[in-house]
């Protein structure tokens, strides 16, 4: 998925797209009653969805759109799925579609589940016949056993999506479109629908996911691209992506922060972070971390104005954003010093630190005596403990077994 010339080809190409939404502004029933059938004169806004937005998706990868709240994936998805047209702009498409977007969609709320098993897939190019022979299969997968012949306007959001996750991946897609509307499911029902993507990925189909879940990204996609109010902010690695994306939230958030704390503090001294050091236990540099080991996280500040008292923190997180582990002084109850302007040094002794194999990034964060946020810096550096399949999960804990 880039600019580059590859042998594999595209399935899908977003050329320039761009989609504005006119919206109505009637502030009242008096200004409606006023403007009714004068078009001219209602009031009308226009929201720029999307903004020149260009990438191309090879055939069997598997692709995220990520970014905040209202910066356009969900559109994109749709504009690519030929749900909606974009105002300028192209996309072209090859091979089959199914798309599982807004809970619901589809579906009619007065038919039963049997009913609209058979309209989605009518929807989604197949016959009745072939529908016919899916069905059980369908039903199945779905889990929703009786209450197939129950009007849908009864179900649970969760046997919703069930049914249309399940009718979307019968169709025999090559290319499955997925909106964040498998996060309602249950967690048995979100790892059976993980599988099934799996083995779609296996049979090299293509896979383009909606989601904010950073794990969800890293477990099951190979690209990400990041949108920004409704611009294309990053293309590249799902690792990268899902650092980018976390970057943003945290900035939005730290803004949001910022803004709320400088009207509480007219005068908020500054200070900086200009970098995130890690130490072997023989104060070497290193980039490898032999796990039971002592680290040393070595935090350079730069003071722009004098303190009467500051404090600061670490955290070390997964490339996922799950933290593992957290401190500082707030939470040791033993703020740093007295501070002029200059450069000084946090050490952070970290003794047989036992993380299991995989990436860690560290972050830190800064902040005066009354805990006003003066700078953070997330994934300052990063550090690889080599892998150990004996165990799972983020530590390493040595463990035995007996039967008595």
């Amino acid at each position: 998925m880039s600019e580059q010339t590859s042998a594999v080809p595209e399935v899908i190409v977003v050329d320039e797209v761009s989609k504005t939404f006119a919206l109505r502004k009637d502030n009242s029933l008096k200004e409606r009653i006023v403007t009714l059938g004068r078009r001219g004169r209602q009031h009308r806004e226009e929201f720029q969805s999307l903004k020149d937005v260009s990438f191309t998706i090879p055939a069997g990868s598997s692709i995220a759109l990520m970014g905040p709240n209202g910066s356009g994936k969900s559109t994109l998805l749709k504009v690519i799925g030929g749900i909606i047209e974009p105002t300028s702009g192209s996309v072209q498409r090859r091979g089959r579609f199914a798309a599982l977007l807004e809970l619901g969609a589809g579906f009619h709320p007065d038919l039963s589940g049997r009913d609209n098993v058979y309209l989605n897939a009518s929807i989604l190019g197949l016959s009745k016949e072939q529908t016919d022979e899916r069905f059980d299969s369908i039903v199945a997968f779905a889990e929703i056993g009786e209450f197939i012949d129950t009007q849908v306007k009864f179900y649970s959001s969760g046997m919703y999506v069930r049914l249309a996750f399940a009718v979307a991946v019968h169709t025999d897609p090559d290319i499955l479109l997925v909106d964040e509307v498998l996060a309602v499911g249950d967690e048995a029902f979100q790892r059976k629908c993980m599988d099934k993507i799996r083995e779609f990925q296996r049979e090299g189909r293509t896979i383009v996911l909606v989601s904010h879940s950073a794990a969800q990204v890293m477990d099951i996609c190979d690209q990400g691209v990041v949108l920004q109010q409704g611009e294309v902010a990053f293309i590249g690695t799902a690792a990268e992506a899902t650092k980018v994306h976390r970057e943003i939230l945290e900035g939005k958030r730290k803004r949001t922060v910022d803004a709320e704390e400088a009207q509480a503090h007219e005068h908020v001294e500054r200070a900086s972070i200009t970098g995130i050091r890690i130490l072997s236990q023989d104060g070497d540099g290193l980039t490898n971390f032999t796990s039971g080991e002592e680290l040393t996280v070595v935090v350079s500040v730069r003071h722009l104005s004098p303190l009467q008292s500051w404090n600061s923190s670490i955290s070390i997180d997964t490339p996922q954003g799950q933290q593992v582990f957290g401190t500082g002084t707030r939470r040791l109850e033993s703020p740093h010093g007295a501070a002029q302007p200059g450069d000084t040094e946090v050490v952070y002794r970290l003794p047989a630190l036992a993380l299991a194999g995989g990436q860690y990034f560290i972050n830190a964060e800064v902040s005066d005596q009354d805990g006003v946020t003066l700078d953070v810096m997330w994934q300052g550096v990063s550090f690889f403990v080599p892998m150990e399949h004996r165990q799972t999960g983020t530590v390493r804990v040595h463990a035995s077994v007996e039967v008595r």
